[in-house]
């Protein structure tokens, strides 16, 4: 089926796409705003899932590799988050491909709040204070078992991945806020890749409005990686914490 692309909808793409893409940079849940507008052109569900996909590779990849030309991305770090992230990732689509994602509001709905309140209560847990030590996959085991939720859970909606990945970094490996959302959007890219191959074998995508989507969300993460860069870490974590109640407003009033 194809989708026919007015002025009124290309506008609705890109600036959706390019509000997406800055918070998706810095926090997650752009695919609550990204998704409904890809619907709003007549694509069931699955279609709009697999679509969005587009915007979400070229987005991270952008957002990464600005990450990295600002010092803030360690290409060495990447390699051992890819086992599990991708391994649930390729579980995750293809459950995505078959099933419908109906099921799985609950389960974000418990998962946001579940954030909110750690945040609230414990807001170290995913804003480490400065000068905390890092640790590696082998030293918090627990932390690939939160890597490979984020990618089971990635492969299946995208929307609020990104704050999975973040309690999976933050939390578990304990990096600050700004290197664990320049590591998250690397590690997006693989997901992301292993998804939209399970898509495209699916005929599930449309990429003339995902490219238009795409243009808007790499503006998007382009501006947002300058912006975590100069603000205080504090100022991350309640625009994060800001952002996981606005996702918890929208999956359950969705």
């Amino acid at each position: 089926m194809e989708y026919e692309l007015s002025f009124m909808f290309v506008a609705l793409l890109i600036g959706s796409g390019i509000f997406a893409g800055f918070i998706n940079t810095i926090a997650g849940g752009g695919s609550m705003l990204t998704l409904p507008a890809l619907m709003i052109l007549g694509m069931p569900a699955d279609i709009a899932n697999g679509t969005n996909r587009v915007g979400i590779l070229l987005q991270s990849t952008a957002g990464a590799r600005r990450f990295h030309q600002k010092g803030k991305l360690e290409p060495a770090t990447i390699i051992p988050t890819l086992i599990p992230t991708l391994s649930g990732s390729l579980i995750g689509s293809l459950l995505a491909s078959y099933l419908p994602v109906t099921f799985l509001k609950p389960a974000l709905l418990i998962t946001m709040l579940g954030m909110a309140l750690i945040m609230l209560i414990k807001p170290s847990v995913v804003a480490p204070p400065a000068g905390t030590p890092t640790y590696t996959l082998k030293e918090r085991p627990m932390a690939w078992f939160g890597l490979f939720i984020a990618g089971l859970y990635g492969g299946f909606v995208q929307a609020g991945v990104g704050f999975i990945l973040i309690a999976a970094l933050a939390g578990g490996l304990r990096y600050d806020l700004v290197r664990s959302n320049a590591l998250k959007m690397a590690i997006t890219v693989p997901i992301t890749v292993v998804a939209l191959t399970v898509y495209v074998l699916r005929d599930q995508i449309q990429w003339i409005p995902g490219l238009v989507l795409a243009l808007g969300m790499v503006i998007g993460a382009m501006a947002s990686v300058q912006f975590a860069i100069n603000v205080p870490q504090s100022v991350l974590k309640w625009v994060m914490f800001g952002m996981v109640l606005l996702v918890c407003l929208a999956a359950f009033f969705s």
